[in-house]
């Protein structure tokens, strides 16, 4: 189990944290497809050992997350614009006020017209909110030892905590312990000990949610255990009075009041914006497209950044040995070599370390009226490309690991074997497989 657990500790810290988007959910046909590929792929595979386990998971996972990045890149310039005189062309939204107001077009680009600028101006921002206890001294105890309860309750859920204070405690260790004890139980309240300069501390809960909806008179409340000693451990933490009640935004939109219970939020499910500051002296800040060519850069820099990522990563891992020799390297850059003087004419360059590089005015020359065709085909089928090598890294991340092989099976007599995908799935790596 731990060789298991270390690969989830990986990922987790890698890359939990990432926001999902639109193109990782997917229909049911889609999936099906996916599984069909996968046990394609693993009917004529052969049995093998890996011969640096620890490596080989993380490789594995990094290749995953770098195809699953590179397939969302090319389903984001592909939606919706399938011709080729149309791919690249998605729409870039920008800020007049990145400070203020940051937003990011999520649109198919069959929204109305009249929505390609509007003003935002922003009075205040949405708040959570604060909880924030009594200071007591720190190294002192303020608690009878023993054990105590509270509930916290959201609008969703309740919940029962439950404490321990022992002899040789002080109050500083009984705050700690408690904002560990809530901030492992991931309920969407951050806690943490603030200190008043003077010795003393208090216990400090912000709820992750801003904003309160008519229905609600509060994110989340804390009430003592029902015995008497836990109301009075409740009385010296002072954590369950409200000292800032959650507030949601407010700001104009187009001159019209509107108010939000988040900072974050889309505007005619075509842009998502994310609220940073009030505007400064009540100036409103813009929203538009940016031009045509230069949105077109900015799509084939984002190609070009995930591409440049996943290259890195096979570089890193073939220079440790853990890559099967140079394969994946090798894969992701034959979709350049195939076709660098296209791309070098249209102002994509490829440096020494085989990453790309966008040359902005040589490819805004080769978006004139008579250039444009030709250059639209040769980003299309580069994208296509290496969305294709991408497919293939997802549906089997294992190929491009080092291994051994222990035995070939019989070609073209072989019953599917669908399980075997949980060697990546479930990293079920050991010296014995």
């Amino acid at each position: 189990m731990a060789k298991i657990d270390s690969a989830y500790d990986y990922y987790v810290s890698v890359y939990g944290n990432q926001a999902t988007s639109r193109y990782d959910a997917h229909k049911k046909s889609d999936l099906r497809k996916v599984y069909n590929s996968i046990v394609k792929s693993n009917k004529e595979s052969p049995l093998y050992k890996i011969t640096n386990a620890d490596s080989a998971k993380k490789y594995a996972i990094d290749i995953k997350e770098n195809a699953k990045a590179i397939q969302n890149v090319v389903a984001s310039l592909s939606d919706n614009y399938g011709e080729f005189s149309n791919s690249f062309q998605k729409k870039v939204a920008v800020s007049s006020d990145e400070d203020a107001v940051e937003v990011e077009y999520i649109g198919d680009g069959k929204e109305s017209n009249k929505t390609d600028r509007f003003e935002i101006q922003v009075n205040k921002l949405a708040t959570p909110q604060v909880n924030t206890g009594n200071y007591l001294r720190d190294n002192a105890l303020s608690f009878i030892p023993g054990s105590y309860s509270f509930d916290l309750t959201t609008n969703a859920s309740a919940y029962e905590f439950q404490f321990n204070v022992n002899s040789g405690d002080t109050n500083s260790m009984v705050l700690t312990k408690l904002a560990n004890l809530m901030n492992g139980s991931n309920l969407g309240i951050q806690a943490k000990v603030i200190g008043d300069g003077t010795g003393s501390s208090a216990l400090s809960l912000t709820s992750k949610q801003t904003g309160l909806s008519p229905e609600e008179s509060y994110l989340f409340s804390i009430e003592p255990g029902a015995d008497s000693a836990s109301i009075n451990a409740m009385d010296l933490l002072g954590i369950h009075h409200i000292t800032k009640q959650a507030e949601n935004s407010d700001f104009l939109l187009n001159g019209t009041p509107q108010s939000s219970l988040s900072n974050a939020f889309t505007i005619n499910n075509a842009f998502e914006l994310t609220l940073k500051k009030p505007s400064e002296d009540g100036n409103p800040t813009i929203i538009s497209f940016k031009a045509n060519t230069e949105a077109i850069a900015d799509n084939v820099q984002t190609l070009l950044d995930v591409y440049n990522k996943a290259l890195k990563t096979a570089a890193h891992y073939s220079e440790e040995s853990v890559g099967h020799g140079h394969r994946l390297l090798a894969e992701l850059s034959s979709s350049v070599k195939e076709r660098s003087e296209s791309l070098a004419a249209i102002g994509i360059n490829t440096e020494s370390d085989g990453t790309l590089r966008i040359d902005r005015e040589i490819l805004a020359d080769a978006l004139t009226p008579e250039r444009a065709p030709s250059t639209f085909q040769t980003l299309t089928e580069f994208k296509d490309s290496i969305g294709s090598k991408a497919n293939a890294a997802a549906i089997d991340p294992m190929k491009y690991v080092d291994k051994v092989v222990v035995e070939y099976k019989n070609p073209g007599q072989n019953f599917a074997a669908p399980y075997v995908s949980s060697i990546y799935s479930g990293m079920m790596m050991d010296n014995y497989i």
